[in-house]
């Protein structure tokens, strides 16, 4: 692993994992160096891929750290393994195609003063601007029927308060560290898709809320892979019917409702 030494406290460690996205991560980069100076962060690329990086690892006001993989990993292993290199109390999952437009840490931090608060995300815009759907309800296959027949309203509207949904998008999650070690990261048998809402369905089961903050934004250039290539059908598909079939959501539909 290449690295630059930690001269000062962490207080987040940001896990990004690129696939030959090298170009999407200097732009995050580029954000977090303009955007989110006040905050004590750390940077764990992961290369799934061989590329080359076209920065110095000095170059940059924070350290960075460099994992490369032999082989490729999915999204929960590569996550899971850059967590073994964290240092910090709070760590955060964030997709290479993510911008920044502020600062979200301090906001976000400041919702996790809440201890009965397990994840917080940000308000996900789209390049447009406006909000993507990325807060919603537990799915189930009426839910997915009904979605594939039409239903496109959100399942939580933002009202500039903070949101209670079941789950979010995994483009941008912040754990407190001793959170996400209780719950083992994420479940490495979802190698795409899904594991944001087994992640999330383990924190509810364990009485965890899952809060989105608006006042913390970014902006999402959703790639949407699923849609056009087979491969990433396949494997959503796949992560679907496992999840349907799991322990956890079977313990979902029978958990005593509040």
């Amino acid at each position: 692993m290449e690295q630059i030494a930690v001269n000062s406290p962490v207080d987040v460690s940001i896990s990004v994992v690129s696939h030959g996205q090298i170009g999407l991560i200097v732009a995050l980069l580029a954000d977090l160096e303009s955007q989110c100076r006040e905050s004590r962060f750390e940077v764990i690329l992961t290369l799934n891929l061989d590329e080359e990086l076209p920065f110095a690892l000095d170059q940059f006001s924070w350290p960075i750290k460099i994992v490369r993989n032999a082989l490729p990993k999915g999204f929960s292993a590569n996550h899971n393994q850059a967590f073994t290199q964290a240092v910090g109390n709070y760590f955060c999952v964030v997709n290479p195609d993510v911008r920044l437009v502020g600062n979200p840490f301090q906001t976000l931090v400041a919702c996790l003063n809440d201890p009965s608060v397990g994840v917080v995300a940000p308000l996900v815009l789209g390049a447009d601007g406006t909000p993507e759907d990325s807060a919603r309800l537990f799915p189930s296959p009426m839910r997915i029927l009904r979605k594939m027949l039409g239903g496109s309203n959100p399942d939580y509207v933002m009202n500039g308060l903070p949101v209670h949904p079941d789950w979010v998008g995994g483009m941008f999650m912040l754990y407190p560290l001793h959170i996400f070690e209780r719950l083992g990261g994420f479940d490495e048998k979802y190698f795409l898709y899904y594991e944001d809402v087994d992640i999330c369905a383990r924190l509810r089961l364990l009485n965890y809320e899952v809060t989105v903050c608006p006042d913390a934004k970014i902006i999402h250039h959703a790639q949407r892979s699923s849609h056009k290539s087979f491969r990433y059908t396949c494997w959503h598909l796949s992560s679907m019917t496992r999840f349907f079939l799991s322990p956890v959501y079977r313990q979902l539909r029978t958990r005593p409702q509040p």
